[in-house]
């Protein structure tokens, strides 16, 4: 039996199915996140797209999105994006989230696509767009910095 060393690569992504994001978004957050309704779209390698459904519940006057919904919709998607690019559950923590809010999103769900940028080991960069499911037109981009602790 060999021992892992640090050049043994991590596990492949292959290891990671929509099952495995989804039980992570029905498992591992809050339960105020859980209740924003998201849902796994799809996924690649270093990479996730959700779905937040428009809700009465997370809207403001005249069906506007607030951006604390869609902030933490960007922030869960880039942890299941950082799961798809290291294989596994690895404890993490949000270091940095800079996010520009470009236009209101109104009654319609919300796709919110989180790519990790670079990995390394023991910070992970990524970039986060956020669009109308229904228009498809960019209403919100963020970057992030996470810690793998």
């Amino acid at each position: 039996m060999t021992r892992p060393t640090n050049d043994t690569p991590p596990p492949t992504p292959s290891a990671v199915t929509i099952e495995t994001l989804r039980e992570a978004l029905a498992d591992w957050f809050a339960p105020w996140v859980q209740d924003l309704g998201l849902q796994v779209e799809s996924f690649a390698d270093g990479e996730a797209t959700l779905r937040l459904p428009q809700n009465p519940a997370l809207s403001r006057i005249g069906g506007m999105v607030c951006g604390q919904a869609l902030m933490s919709a960007a922030d869960t998607a880039m942890v299941l994006a950082i799961v798809t690019r290291l294989g596994n559950a690895r404890p993490m923590t949000t270091v940095q989230l800079n996010t520009s809010f470009l236009k209101p999103l109104s009654n319609q769900d919300a796709l919110v696509t989180a790519r990790v940028i670079r990995a390394g080991k023991s910070l992970v960069f990524g970039e986060i767009d956020i669009c109308g499911a229904r228009d498809g037109q960019s209403v919100c981009r963020a970057s992030t910095t996470y810690a793998l602790l």
